[in-house]
């Protein structure tokens, strides 16, 4: 929780706020940090985090990224998704043999979509 209220997230540090302003915002941040972990815990249990990030590297043995990062980026990913549809359907017509990858990820798309 350190690392992601800090420069991992929420970048804390760079608000130079006062101490009210502070207490205010750490209370906000708690309530945000609440609500990634919990969108990320669905995602993960989905099976869809896959899609919003990668989870492992070959030869690394701890995952890459918390469950915070995974809920606090799971909404930007099927942003990007939605806005490059066309473009990327465009390029599903040239490489067909993907086209099963795709269609799996629009699914993870709409599943993050109803968990709204």
């Amino acid at each position: 929780m350190f690392r992601d209220c800090k420069s991992g997230g929420y970048n804390l540090e760079a608000t130079k706020v006062c101490e009210q302003r502070l207490n205010t915002l750490i209370f906000l941040i708690a309530i945000a940090y609440t609500s990634a972990i919990i969108q990320g815990g669905e995602m993960k249990r989905m099976g869809v985090q896959k899609y919003v990030c990668r989870v492992k590297e070959v030869r690394r043995t701890q995952r890459r990224h918390s469950t915070f990062y995974v809920g606090l980026h799971g909404q930007r990913w099927v942003k990007a998704v939605e806005q490059y549809r066309e473009l990327v359907a465009e390029l599903m017509r040239l490489t067909p043999n993907k086209r099963k990858h795709y269609q799996q990820g629009l699914m993870a798309v709409e599943l993050i979509k109803q968990m709204s």
